[in-house]
């Protein structure tokens, strides 16, 4: 897994605004859902275009938060990414940014039904767990998914983010959803990126502006606590 811990100087700057080095010191376990962003083939598995290693260790940590948030009555929702209708003239933006070669390759491999679609295997998903399909690299960005029909019934106001990549969809949607008045704790040992810079530089920034960032050990400690109190 990446090596990082959270730098002091962020922590200090966060608790010279707050008080606190953490922002995230109070949840409701029934109003939590654990974003798990783009855990699927594609992104995993060996040999695939967008192939990132280290997103096949974080599993165990994600499966735990998982489970511990099950337990303690919250949501559980597994994201994946796919290819928008009319793929390269759907999103030009990005499309452009690959050759045709490549992203013919990315367009076919996310379509459903391809391998590259599916969630990895050993991912713990389970019966009552929600499902959402995605075409940009926020899940809450419009137009983009349905997350929050979702959420809104189930009352969801602090959402934990996990997934691959750190600097790309978790951050995406990890930002979005603050920009959408949701509580938000990216989880720096359940998130994957290209590289270590990549994955530390993303979450010192979210970190100081954005939102929380907490170990497993912290969120399922948080979650043990809350539901101990309740």
């Amino acid at each position: 897994m990446h090596p990082y811990r959270l730098p002091a100087a962020a922590k200090s700057s966060v608790a010279g605004k707050l008080g606190s080095s953490h922002s995230l010191s109070a949840l409701s376990p029934k109003q939590t859902a654990l974003l798990v962003v783009d855990m699927q083939n594609y992104f995993m598995a060996p040999g695939q275009q967008l192939e990132t290693p280290v997103a096949r260790e974080i599993v165990p940590n994600v499966n735990r938060l998982a489970g511990a948030l099950r337990d303690a009555g919250g949501t559980i929702v597994w994201i994946r990414n796919r290819t928008p209708e009319g793929s390269s003239l759907e999103w030009p933006s990005y499309s452009s940014r690959y050759s045709p070669e490549k992203w013919s390759i990315r367009d076919a491999a996310m379509k459903p039904d391809a391998f590259g679609f599916e969630f990895w295997p050993e991912l713990d998903m389970r019966d009552g767990d929600l499902e959402v399909v995605k075409t940009r690299f926020s899940a809450f960005i419009q137009g983009s998914s349905d997350i929050r029909a979702q959420l809104a019934p189930l009352g969801v106001d602090t959402v934990f983010v996990t997934g691959v990549a750190t600097n790309i969809c978790c951050e995406s949607t990890a930002r979005d959803a603050m920009m959408l008045n949701y509580h938000v704790a990216m989880i720096s040992d359940g998130c994957a990126a290209p590289t270590d810079e990549l994955h530390a530089a993303t979450l010192t920034g979210f970190h100081q502006f954005f939102g929380d960032v907490l170990e497993t050990d912290e969120a399922v400690a948080l979650l043990h606590d809350k539901a101990a109190a309740a």
